[in-house]
């Protein structure tokens, strides 16, 4: 079975793609929202997600690999909600805008226009192509 790819919104200056090298892994902890929370606990190790900053930047900047599979979050006292532990893969060529996304038909149905609020949601093998596409990278 493929790989499965996800995208990832972070604020940058909470934490960024660049925060993510520098530590060389990261523990994606603190979703609340329990679709957001349904879509960690899917992730298998090896998966990768496309990094996006959120609030600032509003682009996806960069790859990263699910490096260990869901677990109780750390963050969270009542022990209801899961994270996942991320490592960096590459910063893309070149960061691919929201505006860019929303005006390529190809993207036109990603999970992301339909559940914005998500910070955590799954692409499409599509999808992922034309991203990486858009990056400069296919």
């Amino acid at each position: 079975m493929a790989a499965a790819h996800w995208l990832m919104k972070s604020e940058p200056e909470t934490f960024s793609y660049d925060d993510l090298v520098r530590d060389g892994k990261t523990v994606w902890d603190g979703v609340r929202n329990n679709q957001a929370a349904l879509y960690l606990k899917a992730m298998k190790l090896g998966d990768e997600a496309f990094f996006y900053h959120s609030q600032k930047g509003l682009e996806v900047v960069g790859i990263c690999r699910v490096s260990r599979e869901a677990f109780l979050d750390p963050s969270d006292a009542a022990a209801r909600f899961v994270a996942v532990e991320v490592v960096p893969v590459r910063a893309l060529k070149t960061p691919v805008s929201l505006a860019q996304m929303k005006a390529n038909p190809a993207l036109a149905e990603m999970k992301m226009f339909k559940q914005f609020r998500l910070s955590v949601c799954p692409v499409e093998p599509d999808e992922w192509k034309a991203i990486l596409a858009m990056a400069g990278e296919a």
